[in-house]
Order: C-alpha cells, then sequence, then structure tokens
C-alpha cells in the first residue's frame, strides 16, 4: 500500500492579507461585497482587527491544503485570529533566528525548512523565487497579496488554481 499524499501548505500571514493596511470606502473589485456583521472585540483589541472579514475563514478552510501560520503573530494568530474567522487551531512556523537574510525575505529559509519538500503558497520576491526553485524541489507558489486591500476573490482564484495544479 502507498503512502497517502502529502497536501499542500498554504502559509497564512495576518497584517496585509488578513488585515488589510487600507481603507476602502467600499468593497473594491476582487474584494467581498457580502461581510457578515464585525464581531464584537475587547476595549484593548488589536487596532485593525475589525477589517478581518470573517468569510475568509469558511474561504481558507475549503480550500485542499493544509493552513499554517506564518507570522509574528506566532500562537496568538490562534488565540486571538482563528476565532474571528471561524478557524480551528492551527500549526504555527517558529521562526529561526537569521542573521544572514541578506537580499532574502527573513522568512524565506524558514519556510522552506518548515515545509520540509512539501508544495506551499507564500509571498516572497523575485530573489527568494530563485532561492526557492534552488532549494525546494517541490511546486511553490510565491504570490503577493496587496497589502492595501488583502486578500481578495482574484487571490483566493489564483491560490485555487494553483492547488488544483500542486494535487
Amino acid at each position: 500500500m502507498s503512502a497517502p499524499a502529502t497536501r499542500p501548505l498554504l502559509f497564512l500571514d495576518v497584517e496585509g492579507t488578513l488585515i488589510p493596511f487600507g481603507t476602502p470606502k467600499a468593497a473594491g473589485p476582487g474584494m467581498s461585497q457580502g461581510r457578515r456583521e464585525a464581531p464584537v472585540l475587547p476595549a484593548d483589541a488589536h487596532p485593525l482587527l475589525h477589517k478581518v472579514d470573517p468569510e475568509h475563514g469558511r474561504r481558507l478552510e475549503a480550500l485542499p491544503c493544509d493552513l499554517v501560520w506564518a507570522t509574528t503573530w506566532m500562537s496568538e494568530a490562534n488565540d486571538v485570529l482563528a476565532p474571528l474567522l471561524g478557524l480551528p487551531t492551527l500549526p504555527v512556523v517558529d521562526w529561526p533566528d537569521a542573521d544572514d537574510v541578506g537580499v532574502l525575505h527573513w522568512k524565506t529559509r524558514g519556510l522552506i525548512q518548515w515545509a520540509q519538500g512539501r508544495p506551499f503558497d507564500d509571498e516572497i520576491s523575485h530573489a527568494d523565487q530563485q532561492w526557492v526553485s534552488t532549494h525546494h524541489h517541490r511546486p511553490a507558489l510565491l504570490h503577493r497579496v496587496d497589502p492595501r486591500r488583502g486578500l481578495t476573490e482574484q487571490d483566493f482564484t489564483v491560490i485555487e488554481s494553483w492547488l488544483m495544479q500542486a494535487r
């Protein structure tokens, strides 16, 4: 009997992805039109949590991949964001100390190490793409989310398409 196929990984960042930096007046092209009511947040909550679209949790959980927090929020993402998104507790990338980053994004080496050869998706630069293609010999989608808008319908389309190809 053969071993079960491993699912691709989707590394989730928070700021600029799940919490957009911009303040759109209305949903722009590709943005969620049907937001649910904003969750009631404690007074000492992160000041931008009201920008989290709870619908993203359902969309993310429906993707044929394993979700992993890849954020400086670390385990706080499970404590604060997972409940807002309706997500279960997710694994968290534990970032190694990296003083030799150079032109690479500071996350790149840690993500490759964490992926252990599994297909994955994350946002990194052209230099990172070259480094990943040399050091990670499985599919990897290096997708940039516009941090002003956060995840949009177009981003979900790109990710879903890549996941279909990666299977």
